[in-house]
């Protein structure tokens, strides 16, 4: 990674934040990093901050991960989450995975942290192709909606709405319905519970 990483800490600690930061520093990777620690912080540090990365401690007392990924998907849903915490047992995994999070990495093997940033990053990387509109549009086909449901939910009209889908389409590289919800729910914008 040769570009200046921006990573957004939602963590309790400011010594761990440092420690990754040291980690990644380590592995070679050039940081522009912002701790938060409270709910109100996170939401405006991804507002303002503009992470391209969220690395979050599953225990945080303010907000756990299921929200941060809620607010991560309102605010910058191409910037991946990655859990980095100290233990977590295998429902927790399992939630965190089904509700968007990319990656879990550790704290005792944060020497896996760049290589699984830069792996959520690639495959993230054509959602930054994607306008808002044209995001929003990917998210409710994912979610199962239909064209006509799209364009009234969006006050579009239908064939405004089949435009942007072939738009999507287009800029993704995906050439059918359902390489787009594959995609969709992989990179977290549609959890696997829908």
């Amino acid at each position: 990674m040769s570009k200046i990483l921006r990573i957004l800490h939602l963590e309790d600690s400011l010594s761990e934040v440092e420690r990754v930061k040291a980690e990644l520093t380590r592995a070679g990777v050039k940081v522009l990093s912002q701790w938060v620690s409270t709910a109100d912080g996170f939401t405006a540090a991804l507002r303002d901050f503009q992470p391209d990365v969220v690395l979050a401690d599953h225990a945080h007392t303010a907000l756990d991960a299921r929200d941060a990924l809620v607010a991560l998907q309102t605010y910058r849903p191409a910037a991946p989450l990655i859990l980095v915490s100290s233990v977590l047992d295998e429902q927790t995994v399992v939630a965190s995975v089904r509700a968007g999070a990319e990656d879990i990495v550790l704290k005792r093997n944060l020497s896996r942290l760049s290589s699984a940033i830069e792996a959520a990053l690639a495959i993230r990387r054509r959602l930054r192709k994607l306008t808002p509109r044209q995001l929003e549009v990917l998210r409710l086909v994912a979610a199962g909606h239909t064209t006509r449901e799209i364009a009234r939910r969006l006050k579009l009209s239908a064939k405004t709405v089949e435009s942007h889908r072939g738009e999507v389409m287009k800029r993704l590289a995906m050439h059918d319905v359902v390489a787009l919800v594959r995609y969709a729910v992989r990179v977290g914008l549609v959890p696997l519970e829908i």
